[in-house]
């Protein structure tokens, strides 16, 4: 990320999002003054506080997608929660410093990625040494008899050491090496004694009830306390060197130094997305069903977002400079409803536009894998030839209009639903039409979706 520039990052968000310019801008200089955070001085740097962005927009227009899109983008621990799985403590469920755990958690394996990398070949080295230990434990030297003078069954000398073959296992294991390289030896089996753990199973209640941190250290604790179990297995080679070659990595890899590294990485350059923020928003008419627990969740993220100390099984985790970005489609309740201590917490604040007809057939034109270019995939792969004209795609474009104007505005989405109804019956006959060419055009578009719109308006009067 260090790399991109706003102009770049904007770009790159173009080639899978349509529109919402001003929201790619806002993200984009966000994601920027990360990186410019870091060129400055140690006094300053404290003091340069993260600018929180809130996207405010109704469904299926890209908050989510952006999110998405930037998780694979940013060289940074990013996580996206939503904000209606969380409960206020006290209540049975997630708890809000859960999200800067999951936020550890990626960081910890982003760092150990890098690790494994700088590792990866000593790692196999040592496997493969191992491998050919399995495959050749070489000779087994005599056992040697002590000389004793007075013993009458020792001889009148000591006995000359025998000269082990050190030359001839050497080039027994050279050979083995060079078949090895060459994957002579893959399905050949070998026995490796394999370590169990017990853990799982505490894992899976403990993430049943909610209690999921809870789960991960008292397995930490009982992996320590109790010894392991191991059992011998047998296994062709191909398994048995990812095997080896994980568990030389699991030596050769300091967690301690990884831990270190991602939380020092989660407090300078962390990003939360968190989506739905709107159903955790509404004041006022306390004691009705759900609200009860709205602001008291919005209570519990307040301290998180303005910066607090979070305590995570690798060490103490500081949120002072974190990057949250949150959205939500604010349908019922409005951003005034959040509480004034949070809203001020989010300064930026981006409103991204409905999509209209323009914007449909932008997305399923100009975007790098649009729902177009999937189906043509995937018909292809029972050697069906789909091909779209540019009228059927724009009558595709106002029909998604048509049926978000006159139902549910679910934004883009809806032209998943539209695409299944159209191509409904090729998909199903696919397999008898192979080789065949299939155009689909305005008139088609017309035939199949007409009767499905109609049918949309009578549904509302039908109880």
């Amino acid at each position: 990320m260090k790399d991109m520039t706003p102009k770049q990052i904007v770009h790159e968000l173009d080639r899978h999002i349509v529109g919402q310019t001003e929201a790619k801008r806002k993200v984009a200089i966000a994601l920027r003054n990360r990186w410019r955070r870091q060129q400055l001085p140690d006094e300053l740097r404290d003091e340069v506080a993260p600018k929180n962005i809130l996207m405010i927009g109704p469904t299926g227009v890209g908050k989510t997608e952006i999110a998405r899109r930037l998780s694979k983008m940013a060289d940074a621990p990013f996580i996206k929660v939503e904000a209606s799985k969380f409960t206020e403590v006290g209540y049975v469920g997630r708890d809000c410093e859960s999200m800067i755990r999951e936020l550890t958690e990626t960081s910890i394996k982003m760092v150990r990625a890098e690790m494994r990398e700088q590792c990866e070949t000593k790692a196999r080295e040592r496997a493969e040494k191992r491998l050919i230990d399995l495959l050749y434990p070489g000779r087994r030297p005599r056992a040697s008899q002590a000389f004793k003078p007075l013993d009458p069954h020792s001889g009148d000398e000591p006995g000359v050491q025998e000269v082990e073959g050190d030359a001839a296992d050497d080039k027994v294991r050279g050979m083995l090496a060079a078949r090895l390289s060459a994957g002579e030896l893959e399905d050949r089996e070998v026995e490796l004694t394999v370590k169990e753990s017990g853990s799982d199973s505490m894992m899976q209640v403990f993430a049943a009830s909610g209690m999921e941190e809870m789960g991960m250290n008292m397995s930490e604790m009982l992996g320590r306390v109790m010894p392991q179990r191991s059992k011998s297995r047998k296994m062709p080679i191909r398994e048995a060197r990812e095997l080896l070659i994980q568990e030389e990595l699991q030596e050769l890899i300091d967690m301690d130094l990884a831990a270190r590294k991602a939380i020092e990485r989660v407090e300078d350059s962390g990003i939360v997305f968190l989506d739905e923020i709107d159903k955790i928003a509404g004041r006022g008419s306390p004691g009705n069903g759900p609200d009860v627990s709205r602001e008291g969740v919005q209570r519990d993220i307040l301290p998180i977002v303005e910066g607090s100390t979070v305590i995570t099984k690798y060490g103490p985790v500081r949120t002072d400079h974190i990057l949250f970005i949150a959205a939500g489609a604010f349908h019922v309740s409005k951003v005034s409803d959040l509480i004034p201590e949070l809203q001020g917490r989010f300064p930026i604040r981006v409103e991204l536009t409905s999509l209209k007809a323009a914007e449909f057939s932008r997305i399923l034109r100009e975007t790098e894998c649009s729902l177009i270019r999937q189906y043509e995939a995937m018909l292809a792969t029972e050697g069906v030839e789909l091909q779209f004209e540019d009228d059927a795609i724009e009558a595709l474009a106002h029909f998604c209009e048509k049926v978000n104007e006159e139902s549910e505005n679910i934004g883009a989405r809806r032209l998943h639903t539209i695409m299944e109804y159209l191509l409904e019956e090729v998909s199903f006959e696919a397999q008898d039409l192979t080789g065949e060419k299939v155009i689909v055009t305005a008139a088609m578009v017309q035939e199949r979706l007409a009767g499905t719109v109609e049918k949309q308006d009578l549904t509302r009067y039908i109880l």
